[in-house]
């Protein structure tokens, strides 16, 4: 079963509260998906909830910096690419 954010975020603000097996049964979750949900917080700091399909960032700088590089780097690369295409066109193109 899918859930939204705000429910999730709200089901591991209740367990802190309460505990995960009390919220895990008052919610009507599993308690391993509320404590998945908590090891997440845990684990990765305000960007637990990430969503399915999203690439969860760093908490720490240098691995966003170095994320941050890797995709202007590919982004060169395919402009570069793009670049060399043209120039092949435009070379054959005044050859004739």
């Amino acid at each position: 079963m899918q859930y939204d954010k705000s429910f999730k975020d709200e089901a591991v603000k209740l367990s802190d509260e309460i505990g995960v097996k009390a919220a895990a049964a008052q919610l009507g979750i599993p308690y391993y998906t509320l404590s998945g949900w908590r090891n997440n917080r845990k684990k990765y700091g305000n960007d637990y909830l990430c969503g399915s399909g999203h690439k969860r960032m760093s908490a720490k700088p240098s691995e966003q910096r170095i994320l941050e590089l890797e995709k202007e780097n590919a982004e060169l690369k395919h402009a570069n690419e793009i670049l060399q295409e043209a120039l092949g066109f435009f070379a054959q193109r005044r050859k004739k």
